[in-house]
């Protein structure tokens, strides 16, 4: 009888592919937890994730800290039962019940009032108008505390709308973000996720994306038409040994370098 072998791809999961190639929960909630402690006196402990995914961000909050609690929200079923298999059952008993996912709309959540909304991997790039932007951002002012935060990351620089890929080794597998399709009469582009395994395989399009490329004048603008008191862009630091590579460290700014890829963080205060 004949063995079948898999490809690598056909072996591989997707969502894990991403959760190792795009996400880095314990750097961005580290930036979130010394952001919250320069501007506020108090401790955060609600932590609401939208466009939460797999939940994976949610699930490092809860591990933080005995008082924290995680809110994630998805409109998609699928990966968010993926989450609760896959990430959620690594959390203790105690653990578990401090954390809840909502298969909801972001626009139609009316839970308690929390600390922290993230709104990250340009996740709200989907919102395609000013108006549907603005609708977001007012809804997650609604969703905070008197002295919550909205944070958010962007990204752009001059490659950001140009047609192209960009491969990046990672182990074990090539992450390829494609930038197929950019229209600079509205910004709206799509883009895809594809990964590459060293036997030739292929997971084409494992993640698609129809989005607004958002600049940051449009964004703090929104944020402040929506009602938000202040927007501050946190920009990355120089390396001091590669001055082409970032540092990691992200601050408050109000110019930044032209390069040809950035990503920055928003912070917007109620």
């Amino acid at each position: 009888m004949k063995t079948i072998r898999l490809t690598m791809a056909e072996k591989a999961d997707r969502h894990i592919l991403y959760q190792d190639s795009v996400q880095d929960v314990e750097s961005e909630l580290d930036f979130v937890e010394q952001t919250w402690k320069q501007l506020r006196s108090r401790k955060a402990e609600i932590l609401r994730e939208d466009f939460c995914g797999t939940a994976n961000t949610a699930c490092e909050w809860v591990r933080r800290g005995a008082a924290h609690q995680a809110i994630g929200v998805d409109l998609d079923a699928d990966v968010l039962n993926w989450g609760l298999k896959n990430n959620l059952s690594t959390l203790t008993e105690e653990q578990q019940q401090r954390i809840i996912l909502f298969n909801k709309n972001v626009l139609d959540i009316a839970d308690e009032p929390v600390d922290i909304i993230l709104a990250m991997n340009f996740s709200y790039y989907l919102f395609l108008s000013r108006e549907g932007l603005r609708d977001y951002f007012a809804s997650t002012l609604d969703g905070l505390r008197s002295d919550g935060l909205l944070i958010l990351d962007s990204y752009g620089g001059y490659e950001a709308p140009m047609e192209l890929q960009e491969p990046r080794e990672c182990e074990g597998f090539t992450y390829i973000w494609d930038q197929a399709k950019f229209n600079p009469i509205n910004s709206l582009m799509d883009c895809h996720i594809h990964f590459e395994f060293k036997d030739g395989s292929r997971i084409d399009e494992a993640f698609s994306y129809h989005w607004r490329l958002w600049t940051l004048p449009e964004i703090t603008e929104i944020l402040l038409e929506a009602g938000y008191s202040k927007a501050t862009v946190y920009w990355e630091g120089t390396d001091e040994n590669n001055e082409e590579e970032g540092n990691g460290i992200y601050e408050p700014a109000t110019e930044g370098d032209a390069d040809p890829g950035w990503i920055a963080y928003i912070v917007a205060e109620v």
